[in-house]
């Protein structure tokens, strides 16, 4: 027998002990399940594809493609011309686009790695790196880093040991100050070029299963960040606008009712919200409406935009009958006051899982409408006129099987997106230079099989409840072979929806995708490979694995006179079948060291 398939029989046998120990420990020994987790996918990555992209163009042009750009349309283009990426989506308004043209179509098949900062931690590494004057800012589960944005020697790092180890998707920088969330439900201040702790404020109860996964974003002296948990019972998201310097909580908005024996944290923030919508029967909690990843905000109008997770329990939705408001919606507060002023209902009611789970844009369209963008995990890309708040398109970027058919306790019901699909944590980009609106999707299904009525009811506080499963790596329903996963990236009209391009991976894509003013659209996918796509065609102008999962972001700015790409490499999670291996930063540009 070849050597080789000893080996990989070994490892699959000890990957299924390890499973067994972790299974029949569940209870008493969760912390086992990280170390189980990678052993799993040593193996399912043992053999893994090489990365593969196909395009196709649109058989015929959308409307909106022929429409003629208006008078002084260039001054109506993003007009932030900073050499930085100083904010999650890089601006407020999270159109994820740079005016940088150095890297572009004619030069970017000469891209290559600069220098790697490695994180030494088996991580589900997904921050969104921020840059600015100077510094790359970075976060893992439970540590805080400042490296170089051009050699990655590394200006400090800070290690906070809160025990509850989550995911973190990044910092939020303003005025000397860095802060980010944390997995035992509070927000921490650090000084910007010493990492010294300045200040720490609790906005979420981690009992309740709640913590703060998501990147705050800041402005006018204000921080502002919620909570996430909603899929756990009892667990409710909130919006919170705190004191920069002093992490003082200035208003809280709760993203659904507000309960008897919710404690407030703080002023509230005006609410027209109560219960009718949600019709919980007795012994069921209303739960949901978490924010698992950044925000938006207009500072043209101090308008603040709030994607809202799911209703919860998931998937059992004859316990909470109703649209369920404000879940699975963009909720529109006074960043000042936290005052509701709109909402955009998007996926409310839902049963699948099916999060707003990612940062909508604001966008001035070629035909000068004032557009929201904003793409959640059921499959489609929506525009919303923010004049009018008319819904103008909801266009499929993915595969959408059994939307509409019923869950049952008798047996499993496959539906598509699945509820690790669709558009996880990163939002749509847009580039003005086309009028294309970029997503990358996620085209994995699932299977989910419901709990009883009376299993749902005793589930205990803080607890996932709603999906019936033996399994601990399945507590949001079983999903189909993992080498039928493929990923997405769509180009579509910003003023009609109507795509352009399509371009198809085997895997799934859920890095930041980034329009650049040098023609290209870079995005990364789960099995390590980074690409540049001609944002007008969607041609392949340069691609390579860079040895990890990107499900992070992906920035690009300029230091010292050279425009540089960076991207969080190595996304290593049980839930995601990923080549296991350190979480790192990379940075990529036209020359070497």
């Amino acid at each position: 027998m070849e050597p080789l398939i000893v080996s990989k029989r070994i490892y699959a046998a000890v990957a299924l002990l390890a499973l067994a120990a972790a299974i029949i420990g569940y209870t008493f020994r969760a912390r086992l399940i990280p170390v189980t987790g990678r052993a799993i996918n040593y193996v399912r990555t043992w053999d893994a594809a090489p990365g593969t992209l196909t395009i196709e163009m649109a058989q015929s042009e959308g409307p909106g493609q022929s429409i003629a750009s208006p008078a002084g349309w260039a001054a109506q283009m993003p007009s932030d011309a900073s050499p930085d990426w100083p904010s999650y989506n890089r601006t407020l308004t999270s159109e994820r686009y740079s005016p940088l043209n150095q890297i572009n179509r004619a030069n970017a098949g000469t891209l290559r790695v600069s220098c790697t900062y490695d994180t030494g931690q088996y991580s589900s590494f997904q921050t969104g790196p921020i840059v600015v004057d100077g510094a790359l800012i970075g976060t893992t589960e439970q540590d805080i880093f400042s490296i170089d944005p051009a050699t990655c020697r590394e200006h400090w790092r800070t290690h906070e040991n809160f025990g509850h180890a989550a995911v973190n998707r990044g910092a939020a920088y303003l005025d000397g100050l860095v802060y980010r969330g944390t997995g035992d439900g509070r927000v921490l201040a650090y000084d910007f070029k010493t990492g010294a702790p300045v200040w720490q404020s609790t906005i979420a109860n981690p009992a309740s299963g709640e913590s703060v996964p998501s990147a705050p974003i800041a402005w006018n002296g204000l921080v502002f960040v919620g909570s996430a948990g909603g899929d756990r019972k009892g667990g409710k998201g909130r919006m919170y606008a705190l004191d920069a310097k002093t992490g003082r909580i200035v208003w809280e908005f709760f993203l659904v009712p507000k309960g008897p024996n919710d404690v407030a944290r703080g002023p509230q923030g005006a609410s027209p919200l109560d219960s009718s919508t949600w019709g919980n029967q007795a012994g069921i909690p209303i739960s949901g409406g978490a924010t698992w990843t950044s925000y938006t905000l207009d500072p043209a109008t101090g308008e603040l935009y709030v994607p809202a997770g799911n209703s919860a329990p998931d998937f059992a939705r004859d316990l909470r009958k109703g649209a369920n408001l404000y879940s699975g919606s963009v909720v529109v507060l006074d960043a000042k006051t936290g005052a509701y002023k709109r909402h955009f209902p998007l996926t409310s009611g839902d049963w699948h899982d099916w999060d707003v789970s990612n940062t909508p844009a604001l966008l001035r369209t070629r035909s000068g409408n004032l557009l929201l963008a904003v793409a959640p995990k059921d499959g489609y890309l929506y525009g919303f006129n923010l004049d009018s708040s008319a819904l103008i398109y909801r266009t499929a970027v993915n595969r959408i099987e059994n939307a509409d058919v019923p869950f049952s306790t008798e047996k499993p019901v496959h539906f598509c997106p699945g509820t690790r699909g669709g558009a996880e944590w990163n939002g749509p980009a847009y580039d003005p230079q086309t009028n294309l609106v970029f997503i990358g999707e996620v085209d994995w299904c699932s299977s989910i099989r419901i709990q009883s009525d009376a299993k749902i009811a005793a589930a205990k506080p803080g607890s996932v409840w709603g999906a019936e499963t033996h399994n601990p790596f399945d507590i949001f329903g079983t999903q189909e072979p993992y080498r039928q996963w493929v990923g997405w990236v769509y180009a579509a009209d910003a003023d009609t929806g109507a795509w352009r391009w399509r371009a198809k991976t085997n895997y799934p894509i859920q890095s930041g995708v980034t329009a650049t003013a040098g023609g290209i659209v870079f995005f990364g996918d789960m099995g390590g490979n980074f690409y540049a796509l001609d944002t007008d065609s969607g041609q392949r102008l340069w691609g390579e694995n860079l040895g990890g999962a990107i499900g992070g972001g992906v920035v690009t700015y300029s230091v010292g006179g050279e425009q540089k790409l960076a991207a969080a490499v190595g996304f290593t999670a049980i839930l995601w079948p990923t080549k296991v291996t350190t979480g790192k930063i990379v940075i990529l540009g036209l020359s070497g060291h």
